[in-house]
């Protein structure tokens, strides 16, 4: 498409597509500034990119949000223009050969524990936490996580009130995506903090491992694919974090005991990996796996670390976890 939005926003190259637009690369047309632009067809009433617009405008100016640079409807088009960040966690873990050193891990989970915690400390709760949604900056703050894509985000309390909002179960097939989802989520009970915080729990142990056992489960339809991945997570939920630190089955096993309605120890979460890195002799410099060039061909003791997790896995009876482990 060749079109100019608000009057200076020039759309060039698509960069992604979701179910809540697809996003461009863009560049403001005066200052020369490259932003991202999200961009839905106006067909219903109904619009969630502007709902999303509207969080991003509660939202920015914290820690780890884009600033939202100008949203409206042009044409036949819903549109929001953002900051153009870096690449997403997914990106990046894919760029090294699906394998996140423990370090790069504890890294990134002090930030990511914090981003949560800012959204929530918002009244929202994201409900599509996963490493696509992370993004890294750029310049001066290549080091720094964001946190994108709201589009499935909704408040769980009043924020005038403080009240909670009432549990309650349905039969639907969860929201968000189903590789990350919580139990919960799956079961069809409304999404609360403590879901948010399982999903991330599956994205460090998805780093750790380089996969997770439900991956590649496929049904024959949207529907038999959320139950198969279900059923996975719950046979492996004793399993997962076998062979890995013990703080990583500490994190997952409080998140997943959480009451729908608790609020989480952020603080202790992030002080229970900084004691891991501590005690792995671990410097907080921000220099993560995609920092640094690899020595040599990629082996040596980051390969060896990954087979030890990985063998102990295996043994434990929980496939699928990576390519270290041989046939």
């Amino acid at each position: 498409m060749d079109f100019t939005f608000g009057g200076k926003y020039k759309l060039e190259e698509e960069i992604a597509m979701g179910g809540c637009g697809t996003v461009f690369q863009g560049v403001h047309t005066i200052a020369g500034k490259e932003v991202a632009i999200k961009v839905e067809p106006a067909l219903t009433r109904s619009s969630p990119l502007k709902q999303e617009s509207k969080i991003y405008k509660t939202l920015m100016g914290g820690p780890g949000v884009p600033w939202l640079m100008w949203s409206g409807k042009q044409g036949d088009y819903n549109v929001m223009v953002v900051d153009l960040l870096g690449p997403s966690l997914e990106d990046l873990f894919r760029m090294c050969n699906r394998y996140f050193s423990l370090k790069t891990v504890l890294l990134l989970a002090d930030q990511l524990i914090s981003r949560i915690e800012y959204i929530h400390s918002r009244d929202l709760i994201h409900r599509d936490i996963k490493p696509a949604n992370f993004v890294m900056g750029v310049g001066k703050n290549a080091d720094f996580v964001n946190i994108i894509d709201f589009g499935l985000a909704k408040k769980f309390r009043d924020p005038r009130t403080g009240q909670h909002i009432p549990y309650k179960q349905d039969d639907h097939h969860g929201v968000g995506t189903c590789l990350f989802a919580a139990i919960n989520t799956h079961q069809g009970i409304d999404c609360a903090r403590r879901d948010d915080l399982e999903s991330l729990a599956y994205m460090l142990i998805y780093f750790m491992r380089g996969s997770l056992p439900w991956r590649k489960l496929k049904g024959s339809d949207t529907a038999s694919t959320w139950d198969l991945i279900k059923d996975k997570k719950l046979e492996c939920e004793q399993l997962l974090t076998v062979g890995l630190p013990p703080e990583f089955e500490v994190f997952y096993t409080y998140v997943r005991g959480l009451e729908f309605g608790d609020l989480p120890d952020y603080e202790g979460l992030r002080q229970l990996f900084r004691g891991l890195g501590e005690r792995e002799g671990i410097e907080y410099d921000n220099t993560f796996e995609w920092s640094v060039r690899p020595r040599g061909d990629g082996t040596g003791e980051r390969e060896r670390k990954r087979k030890r997790y990985c063998s102990a896995c295996a043994k434990a009876g929980v496939h699928g976890h990576g390519r270290a482990v041989s046939s």
